[in-house]
């Protein structure tokens, strides 16, 4: 079976680009390393590929705003490549700096480019957070989610800015639309707006969101850092030991989707 084509998106500031890279040729795609400067050359087209993976890091220092230049070279240069791709019914996942790049083109939430109806802004604790969260998968259209819903799964956060904010007009349009996909969790699995359960202070506890076709994702904690069971930190203690790490079942669902199509 033919593995679908993932282009892993880098320029300068982005970090975790190999584990992105990792993560989606352990789930069975077949990945390419791009730099946005191969795309604006026309030595890349993004048409050539099934899947767009915006990775975590600090593209451009995150100057300006976090994830706002790589937003404007999207929008602005590659516009009709970005549109060509999302109206071909193709798969986009922003992790963190993906996730921030992601609303500041106005991909999400609404698919609309330029159109920027929400934000990931500065953590409510002032500092950068870095530790393993619980997060809750709710019951959305996404396909990067499917058949996890109702699941409490671990992830990891590494960010000085992801609080989900937007105004109350749309965060409500957004959980009617069920476009909520993960939220940050106490212990048991309910959703929380306590610190240190909901690291960063989100509006309704929000870790992650879809459009409203269940393609294009982001979401704040790192789904390719626990891809093998080994990168828990309690994984001699895990129970259900044969279970695929939590991380990879994301991939391995983005993956299954384009075989399918």
């Amino acid at each position: 079976m033919k593995k679908p084509r993932t282009c892993v998106l880098r320029t300068d500031g982005i970090n975790c680009d190999e584990e992105t890279f990792y993560a989606f040729e352990k789930a069975g795609a077949e990945c390419r390393m791009v730099h946005v400067n191969q795309l604006r050359r026309g030595e890349e087209r993004l048409s050539t590929y099934q899947i767009l993976a915006l990775p975590g890091g600090f593209s451009y220092g995150d100057d300006v705003h976090s994830g706002k230049i790589l937003a404007v070279e999207l929008t602005s240069f590659l516009r009709e490549q970005l549109l060509e791709f999302v109206n071909a019914g193709k798969l986009v996942l922003g992790i963190c700096n993906g996730f921030q790049v992601l609303v500041r083109t106005g991909l999400l939430p609404y698919r609309n480019l330029g159109e920027i109806k929400a934000a990931l802004i500065s953590n409510d604790s002032g500092h950068f957070e870095c530790r393993w969260v619980n997060l809750v998968v709710e019951r959305s259209h996404c396909v990067f989610t499917r058949g996890m819903e109702g699941a409490v799964i671990h992830a990891q956060v590494a960010h000085g800015e992801g609080k989900f904010y937007t105004d109350p007009a749309t965060m409500q349009e957004i959980e009617n639309r069920g476009q909520v996909a993960f939220r940050y969790a106490a212990a048991g699995g309910m959703p929380s707006m306590d610190y240190p359960d909901n690291p960063n202070g989100s509006l309704n506890a929000v870790a992650g969101i879809c459009d409203s076709t269940g393609r294009i994702m982001g979401m704040m904690p790192h789904p390719e850092r626990y891809v093998e069971k080994t990168q828990h930190p309690d994984w001699r203690r895990m129970p259900c030991a044969d279970a695929a790490p939590h991380g990879l079942v994301i991939f391995k669902n983005a993956v299954a989707y384009i075989r399918q199509t």
